[in-house]
């Protein structure tokens, strides 16, 4: 499969194999495909949100682990900080519109894995899968 692979012979940097870890395109995958990536950027879907909000929000996540996600994602252009004047100061964060774009496609994964989260979970067990034939088996 060549995702991002042009026809000539001399592809540019936007158009770079994913698959080759060379590819900067490979390196901001694993960022946004992350366990906390893909929840945080879903989470921000909600819209702008403050620091403890959004950890409360996904729940497990640590402050270290939101902190530095936070930090990649607005260091990427895909999350802005925003700092209001107020004392103690009050930062929130909130998606910017290529953020947003890889936000709304991650959102049908997740959607896809609440949908067959039990079905997954039941083939992964040994249980009889219920419906038609799933993952491979009857």
């Amino acid at each position: 499969m060549a995702v991002g692979v042009p026809d000539s012979d001399r592809p540019t940097l936007g158009q770079r194999d994913v698959f080759d870890k060379e590819c900067p395109a490979h390196a901001i995958l694993g960022k946004v495909t992350s366990r906390w990536g893909v929840l945080i950027l879903a989470a921000l879907l909600d819209g702008s949100m403050r620091y403890h909000v959004l950890r409360d929000r996904i729940g497990s996540i640590s402050e270290k682990m939101l902190s530095q996600n936070l930090r990649t994602f607005t260091d990427y252009g895909l999350v802005e900080r925003t700092v209001e004047p107020t004392v103690p100061p009050q930062v929130s964060y909130a998606l910017t519109p290529i953020g947003h774009e890889a936000a709304e496609k991650l959102h049908g994964l997740l959607e896809w894995v609440s949908t067959r989260a039990e079905e997954i979970e039941t083939f992964r067990t040994g249980g009889p899968v219920p419906g038609p034939k799933l993952l491979g088996r009857s």
